[in-house]
């Protein structure tokens, strides 16, 4: 029995305005949701451990020590992420107070005979440098005073920013973790039951899919820091391996690990190298490492397991990208994963309509 035009299109319209009004809810809410949604994002890819380690317990492990023991060892492999940048400033520091007058009269000498040619007066004399900074402070106190008070205003900010991600997302990451199973079900007990078994499907296809981006997305994560360590070792890099390795981890935040990575490559290049070495160095070893990324890793060790042509990826990232920003580029990839599988459904649904099909009965005849 066929649902009436009527009703089906009272559906529709029901099911529309719950839509644009969730989107609308998250919009508005966006800046308040946001470490909700990192915690939800990693209790998705934690639960799985926590489920692995009550089986392993046999039922007698709690599920409390379970989801604390998973998420000491997901902090600790983030701040051990962070801990390859230790020998780095430890080593590059005193040299910097050390050597930044060497290093900008080295980079001095190499420019300004280049740059006079196009009539371009730059100096990076230290000392003249100061007395400019001097003399810019004294002149006018008044100058300078309100920048100054806006801009620890806006650093104070920040800071207060950053302290309540790091309060929030793991406070939200444990109840998620500890009453994941639960959250879940109350939220397919909202699925009206004709279409539970419709979106049962539709939560596996795409839960296999996200599990096929995740590994893939780590397999580009460990080859490119391979990469990047070995190709800054062949340049004779002293800090190649903390600064290859941390590269090459931190790629999963697009553009802001990568971006550390190349100023930290470069620093260390600078203090230990000539300025020409130092730039040929992080040109060759980034640039090239960015075209293995961006053309042969993530195309087919992420597009390929998710099902994505490699002109698609590049695609997802740029469109996300344009429409949300940094936020877009990150979630890019996982995003267009779940709509290839909403996407493969709805061409299913439209092969067997009666819009794609003819209501003419010789139509199909020879």
């Amino acid at each position: 029995m066929q649902t009436p035009k009527p009703l089906l299109l009272n559906r529709l319209a029901s099911w529309l305005g719950v839509l644009l009004l969730c989107l609308t809810v998250l919009w508005l809410l966006a800046p308040v949701l946001a470490p909700f949604v990192i915690a939800a994002v990693l209790a998705y890819v934690l639960h799985p451990l926590v489920l692995r380690l009550e089986g392993w317990g046999r039922g007698r492990l709690p599920r409390t020590l379970a989801v604390v023991l998973v998420e000491a060892l997901a902090l600790l492999a983030l701040v051990g992420l962070f801990l390859l940048l230790v020998p780095v400033v430890w080593r590059e520091w005193p040299l910097i107070k050390q050597q930044l007058p060497l290093v900008l009269d080295r980079i001095d000498a190499s420019l300004r005979p280049w740059l006079v040619q196009w009539g371009v007066e730059v100096s990076l004399d230290l000392g003249e440098i100061k007395t400019q900074l001097k003399d810019y402070l004294t002149a006018n106190r008044e100058d300078w005073l309100a920048p100054l008070l806006s801009s620890l205003k806006l650093g104070g900010s920040v800071a207060l920013a950053v302290a309540g991600y790091a309060v929030l997302v793991p406070v939200a990451l444990f109840f998620m973790l500890h009453d994941w199973t639960r959250m879940v079900r109350m939220c397919v007990e909202l699925v009206p039951p004709r279409l539970r078994s419709r979106f049962d499907s539709f939560i596996l296809d795409c839960d296999t899919v996200l599990g096929e981006y995740l590994r893939g997305q780590l397999l580009v994560m460990l080859a490119l820091a391979v990469f990047y360590a070995v190709g800054l070792s062949l340049f004779g890099l002293d800090l190649a391996f903390p600064i290859g390795v941390f590269t090459g981890l931190a790629v999963f935040v697009p553009y802001l690990g990568f971006g550390l990575g190349l100023v930290l490559a470069l620093l260390a290049g600078l203090l230990q190298f000539s300025p020409g070495h130092a730039l040929l160095m992080v040109a060759v070893v980034y640039g090239l490492g960015q075209m293995v990324e961006s053309f042969v890793l993530t195309p087919r060790l992420v597009g390929e397991r998710i099902g994505l042509h490699p002109l698609s990826v590049i695609l997802a990232l740029m469109a996300f990208g344009q429409l949300l920003g940094f936020v877009g580029v990150l979630i890019a990839l996982p995003a267009s994963a779940v709509l290839l599988v909403a996407l493969r459904r709805l061409r299913e649904q439209y092969l067997q309509s009666q819009l794609y099909g003819s209501n003419d009965p010789g139509a199909h005849s020879p």
